[in-house]
């Protein structure tokens, strides 16, 4: 090999070492055009994960397969290992699960019966998150527990900082909140610190935002999306020590952590902002992570129906379906919306029998259920509504989102049974709730129903009140009155 190649293959591992990804990746890629210049396991390695950074997964796909197979020619175990590893998680992502399956038994094939590693610690990850998929959360809290030592073991604040936020997912799903959201905030705290390597960052971003929205944890799912999206906005800086040097490009977290904005400026009522975001995030999301694009689309469609624009609403729902997320129970409340009431109820009744992980996703289940008791009481159908609202009661707990769509959900069925006082006793702390979690067009809708209250109190004047604050907001948000 001669010189210049040589300085080229060390200016790349340079690049790499601050993630200068971009740099490398040209670098590599134009030596990897030659075929009489072999790159070792390694430089494969980065070349993969160059090519991710830089927007090319069919070239980090094939780069990783190659840098496996010289793993395998070396007798590097633990190195191939950490290949097919890496190859399941792409493939997954791809929307390849039979491949992905192999590369997860490929893994276990080269690491299972090594001396402890940390490569060993994604292979923990994964059985965590397969107990937990199949509610065997003493197994998922075994793995997890493995996980931590070995990345204790490693010393790496990476798989430290992961090793957290798996032990945080399972033990809100076993119900564990106050537990979990402590080892969550101590794993973000390293994020926001920057005290990771910038693919943790990254990972662990789109995790805990996900975590956060499921688990309707909207404080912080609005400081770390904040964060989320100062870390993604080029140029990128660092200490020029540290592990966050990164030039300015592109970023491949980026629409994902922009999708979840979206989702959390919807709830803050800044639409317009929202859904010029929705239309970025679709843009900027790569082809591995389609789901948060269909987050997007879902989001502003979620925008548009609340402002009448139905047609509108119904395109950007048929997008999201399109990526693979069931559109609801946004496109239950268009059907309502639109007149076609029995619509709306089976839409919403097959959502709620389809979800089949509730325990991981609090707010999805909690928003289908508040639109069964919506769709309901449109039917006149009381008794469905109570029930859908009592479920909500029980799954709401003293979550503060979940608490103000419980007693919201309660006051409009007591209401509908001609129980003003009671709906009014519930319907008062639901208002004081969406207040305090500054969600504008939940409160105006709260608002309508403790204006419908008063009124059967024969409180006229509280009832004038209480509608022309809703109307201002519905004005301000340019919201359909409901």
């Amino acid at each position: 090999m001669s010189a210049p190649t040589i300085d080229r293959i060390a200016q790349a591992r340079t690049a790499a070492a601050r993630e200068s990804w971009a740099e490398a990746y040209g670098l590599l890629h134009a030596h990897d055009e030659h075929p009489t210049r072999a790159l070792s396991a390694d430089d494969l390695t980065i070349l993969a994960d160059a090519a991710w950074w830089s927007g090319h997964v069919d070239e980090s796909v094939a780069a990783r397969l190659r840098s496996h197979a010289a793993y395998v020619a070396a007798g590097d175990h633990r190195g191939a290992g950490l290949a097919s590893w890496w190859l399941r998680y792409e493939y997954e992502g791809l929307g390849r699960p039979a491949a992905a399956a192999g590369w997860l038994h490929r893994a276990h094939h080269h690491l299972d019966g090594l001396p402890p590693c940390p490569e060993q610690c994604f292979l923990a990850w994964t059985d965590a998150e397969e107990a937990a998929a199949r509610g065997d959360h003493a197994a998922a809290l075994a793995a997890t527990g493995r996980m931590t030592r070995l990345a204790l073991r490693s010393g790496s604040p990476d798989l430290l900082a992961l090793s957290r936020q798996a032990e945080a997912s399972v033990l809100l799903a076993n119900g564990r909140r106050a537990e979990a959201l402590a080892l969550l905030d101590d794993a973000m705290s390293a994020v926001t610190a920057g005290e990771l390597s910038g693919l943790f960052t990254g990972l662990l971003y789109r995790l805990a935002l996900t975590l956060c929205m499921k688990t309707a944890d909207l404080a912080r799912a609005v400081e770390w999306t904040n964060a989320a999206m100062e870390w993604c906005e080029p140029p990128w800086t660092g200490t020029g020590t540290g592990p966050m040097t990164v030039p300015s490009g592109e970023n491949p977290f980026r629409g994902v952590c922009r999708a979840h904005r979206v989702e959390v400026l919807d709830l803050l009522g800044a639409w317009a902002l929202a859904e010029a975001e929705a239309r970025l995030a679709c843009r900027e999301v790569p082809v591995d992570c389609l789901e948060s694009a269909a987050a997007a689309y879902y989001a502003a469609g979620d925008v548009q129906r609340r402002q009448g624009r139905l047609e509108q609403a119904a395109a950007s729902y048929a997008h999201a379906h399109e990526l693979g997320r069931l559109p609801q129970p946004g496109l239950a409340l268009l059907r309502l919306a639109q007149g076609r009431a029995d619509a709306a109820v089976a839409g919403v009744d097959l959502a709620l029998v389809c979800q089949s992980d509730t325990a991981h996703d609090l707010l999805g289940r909690a928003r289908l259920l508040a639109a069964r008791t919506e769709v309901s009481l449109a039917v006149r159908d009381v008794p469905g509504a109570a029930g859908a609202a009592a479920e909500l009661e029980v799954l709401a707990g003293d979550v503060p989102l979940l608490r103000a769509m419980a007693d919201t959900a309660r006051g409009a069925v007591a209401l509908a049974e001609a129980r003003p006082e009671p709906a009014l006793r519930l319907l008062r702390p639901a208002l004081a709730g969406w207040l305090d979690l500054r969600v504008p067009y939940e409160a105006a809708r709260t608002r309508t129903l403790v204006a419908a209250a008063f009124r059967a109190l024969g409180d006229g004047a509280a009832a004038r009140r209480e509608l022309g604050a809703a109307r201002a907001v519905f004005e301000r948000l340019g919201a359909v009155p409901v």
